[in-house]
């Protein structure tokens, strides 16, 4: 089998070496970050049935990711808060780009490309008050930083961009932490938010939980096709809460809180840790990792099932249902009848599955 590094070789060797498409990497449909057996960490290229397609090595813990729409080139982001994210080209192996944020500035974990992959936009915050920011990069120009605006709230995470291509809708967690030790400073009046914004940073639509949730931190997103926004959800409040970990949203709308049975609530342990829509769109899942669970929701809100397996945290749509992992190595599929094992590999899988 021709190796990546070979076939690369062959075009440098011919004077001809174009931007390869992810068809050269073996058409992977995620990206998930791992540890491996050995204390290293690597970025993975996934088939819809758990293959990996690629690995790159990474320098530390890496958390979410990002990927180029046209090309197999990929942005891994360290684990919040992190000082740096890389460029990966995944047909070679190589770190292109490796981009630090200002002074003052710190990444939140995620990111997406905008403007068919002509942008992208990273989540970050000001150290020293927490203050939400977006940062725009110019990847045209070779990943230059060209600007960064406020998201609306402190502490971001994840950020999505909407169908219309023209509005992000952010995660707005409202922790303040503190910049040495990271420890939460402002849980009695924390107001966490979803923002809606333009790529220029204007404001089009905020909304807040009730007052009695305002510990309710949001966290992570899924984005239908058709503009309906899922947000995932870790309380800050006292332990033993069983407190909504799911909200459904689509801009102009109040937003709708999906809740488990008291005896699943419970379990998921306040922490929701990704968050997905299934293949089709028809229903959205959260996991838990500390509880060891997957919930399955309608998207009216209504609850749809549970589903055990222990660590169980990345989450992305699968044909069918739902693709999931796990801190043990496992992949598997969650379908309408149950879960099904696609592979296990010798690592163990980070927070999240990015779907291509």
């Amino acid at each position: 089998m021709t190796t990546r590094r070979g076939f690369m070789a062959s075009l440098l060797a011919t004077g001809f070496a174009p931007r390869l498409g992810w068809a050269a990497v073996g058409s992977p449909a995620y990206l998930a970050a791992a540890k491996d057996p050995e204390g290293g960490f690597a970025l993975y290229g996934l088939s819809e049935a758990g293959a990996v397609t690629f690995r790159v090595p990474l320098p530390g813990r890496g958390h979410a990711g990002a990927g180029h729409p046209r090309r197999a080139e990929a942005v891994a982001f360290a684990r919040r808060p992190g000082s740096f994210a890389l460029v990966i080209d995944c047909a070679t192996g190589d770190v292109i780009h490796r981009l630090t944020p200002p002074a003052g500035h710190h990444l939140n974990g995620h990111g997406a490309y905008a403007a068919d992959g002509a942008i992208l936009l990273t989540s970050e915050q000001e150290i020293d008050s927490s203050a939400g920011r977006i940062g725009v990069w110019d990847v045209t120009a070779g990943y230059v930083r060209v600007g960064a605006f406020p998201t609306g709230g402190i502490g971001p995470h994840e950020i999505r961009l909407m169908p219309d291509g023209a509005t992000l809708v952010v995660a707005n967690g409202g922790i303040a932490t503190d910049p040495d030790d990271r420890s939460k400073l402002n849980l009695d009046t924390m107001r966490p938010s979803l923002t809606y914004l333009t790529l220029q940073g204007i404001l089009k639509d905020r909304v807040e939980l009730d007052r009695d949730l305002h510990r309710n931190s949001i966290r992570h997103l899924a984005v239908r096709s058709d503009g309906l926004v899922g947000f995932a959800l870790q309380w800050q409040g006292g332990a033993g809460a069983a407190m909504p970990l799911l909200g459904l949203h689509r801009m102009g709308d109040a937003p709708i809180l999906a809740e488990a049975p008291l005896a699943d609530e419970l379990a998921m342990q306040g922490y929701a840790g990704s968050v997905a829509f299934s293949g089709d769109g028809s229903e959205l899942a959260i996991t838990s990792p500390r509880g060891g669970r997957l919930h399955r929701f309608a998207d009216d809100g209504a609850f749809l099932g549970a589903v055990p397996r222990a660590d169980i945290c990345g989450l992305a749509p699968l044909r069918g249902g739902y693709l999931a992992s796990d801190g043990l190595g496992g992949l598997i599929a969650i379908g309408h009848d149950g879960p099904a094992a696609l592979a296990r590999l010798d690592c163990a899988w980070d927070n999240h599955i990015v779907r291509l």
